[in-house]
């Protein structure tokens, strides 16, 4: 499980317990003003109980056919002490396990018990605006008392106003610092998420590339063209085909030899560096112009071979071949590394 950093949740906490003071502050405020009452008149709600000139306003509410406001009708009062308790018990739940996915589903808490109880508040404002006593003394037609939402409405002579009070604005507040939390968490996290996947794209791609190279660019021994190739040492037109052989460079180059006395005295030179070898290949005394890897091929060494110049030695792929060759024509069998120490004497 993913964990936010420890700044995060200190600032968690901190807010959580903020709300605290909802218990002991007013969270909304309504305020009715009017030529008869310049200093206007205000009514604070409470998450338990309302103050305010309360009784005042009901007075004045009595002649349009408003209800009578009190306590009682509003069972909100009986649950939002408890609904905040279980904010500030979850908060700090989010912040002491530091968990990005409680964090997240701590703010869609918050959302939807914001719009709730803006809902709330605004059903109840068009019940009381709207469901007038039809015996009332003051009756204007087509005219509805719905205190406003939140800002400002003209009601008859009277200014309204609501909006959120301390305690209010502590739940805002709050609540916008909880968002900004799970906003940066979450921005860090994709960042961080984005970073190992690039890391892993790159480390793919250069995989994948690495894999071309190795694959496009493997160096191979080149066929010999009898007649027109040249050898790289003595510079003599190659045209036994039981006797050439070739040096593969690790960058691909190819060097050709008509006998294992030029590719011998070719690296005793230096003229390639041993550092760039890839590989050494000898075609196959016994025909079909195929190369063998000096690491593997054994080699028949005798007067009677007759190489173009003079090492007369020549390659076999099997040990079996080359010693049978041996015993024809009165020679010896001997691996690369003793024929080269042999041919450079």
């Amino acid at each position: 499980m993913k964990k936010m950093s420890t700044t995060s949740r200190i600032i968690i906490a901190i807010a959580s317990l903020a709300l605290i003071a909802t218990y002991f502050l007013p969270i909304w405020a309504i305020y009715l003003v009017a030529p008869q009452y310049p200093e206007g008149l205000a009514m604070q709600i409470w998450l338990y109980k309302l103050t305010g000139e309360v009784e005042i306003i009901n007075g004045l509410n009595h002649y349009i056919g408003m209800k009578h406001i009190k306590e009682e009708m509003f069972p909100e009062f009986k649950i939002l002490v408890y609904i905040i308790g279980f904010f500030i018990v979850y908060g700090l739940a989010v912040a002491i396990s530091g968990s990005r996915k409680f964090l997240g589903s701590y703010c869609i808490l918050l959302i939807v018990f914001a719009i709730a109880a803006m809902v709330d508040f605004y059903l109840w404002g068009y019940d009381y605006g709207h469901n007038l006593d039809p015996h009332a003394a003051i009756q204007v037609p087509g005219l509805s008392y719905q205190p406003p939402l939140i800002g400002h409405k003209k009601l008859l002579n009277f200014d309204a106003f609501s909006y959120p009070d301390t305690g209010g604005w502590i739940v805002i507040g709050a609540g916008a610092i909880v968002l900004a939390v799970w906003f940066l968490e979450w921005r860090k996290n994709r960042k961080k998420n984005m970073q190992i996947k690039n890391t892993k794209i790159s480390s793919i791609a250069s995989g994948v590339a690495a894999c071309f190279v190795l694959v496009g660019c493997n160096p191979k021994a080149e066929p010999i063209q009898y007649g027109k190739d040249n050898c790289n040492e003595c510079n003599m037109t190659i045209m036994d085909q039981k006797f050439g052989g070739e040096i593969v460079t690790k960058k691909g180059k190819v060097f050709k030899f008509d006998d294992a006395h030029c590719m011998a005295m070719f690296l005793k030179d230096r003229k390639v560096e041993m550092a760039d070898l890839h590989k050494l290949y000898f075609l196959d005394y016994n025909g079909g112009n195929e190369f063998l890897d000096t690491k593997t091929a054994t080699f028949v060494l005798g007067s009677q071979m007759k190489s173009p110049m003079g090492s007369n030695a020549a390659a076999f792929p099997t040990k079996e071949a080359a010693e049978q060759k041996a015993s024809q024509v009165d020679g010896k069998t001997t691996d690369w590394a003793t024929l080269y120490n042999v041919l450079i004497k």
